[in-house]
């Protein structure tokens, strides 16, 4: 469907039918970010601290803090990011 017939398609809704909707795509789209930023992460870290050839259930001793080091600190940058963005948006 091309941007005009969606909007032409909008226009049958009432207001509040148009912002539901509308929150629904939006809370998609963070899905969907949301879903690429783990799927980064996970390449990350793999590429990181992956080593060793697997060979069984368990990764080598010095991958396992690797990985959990390189979660963590992707996490923590991923919560100064949005405080920032947050502070930056309440003084817009």
């Amino acid at each position: 469907m091309d941007s005009q017939a969606a909007a032409s398609s909008m226009s049958d809704f009432n207001e509040s039918d148009r912002k539901e909707l509308q929150q629904f795509i939006e809370n998609e789209h963070q899905k969907a970010k949301f879903q690429t930023n783990v799927h980064n992460l996970t390449d990350m870290c793999w590429s990181k601290c992956m080593t060793a050839k697997i060979s069984g259930t368990t990764i080598d001793k010095n991958e396992k803090p690797c990985l959990e080091n390189c979660v963590n600190r992707f996490i923590d940058s991923q919560k100064t990011i949005v405080k920032q963005l947050d502070y930056m948006g309440g003084r817009a």
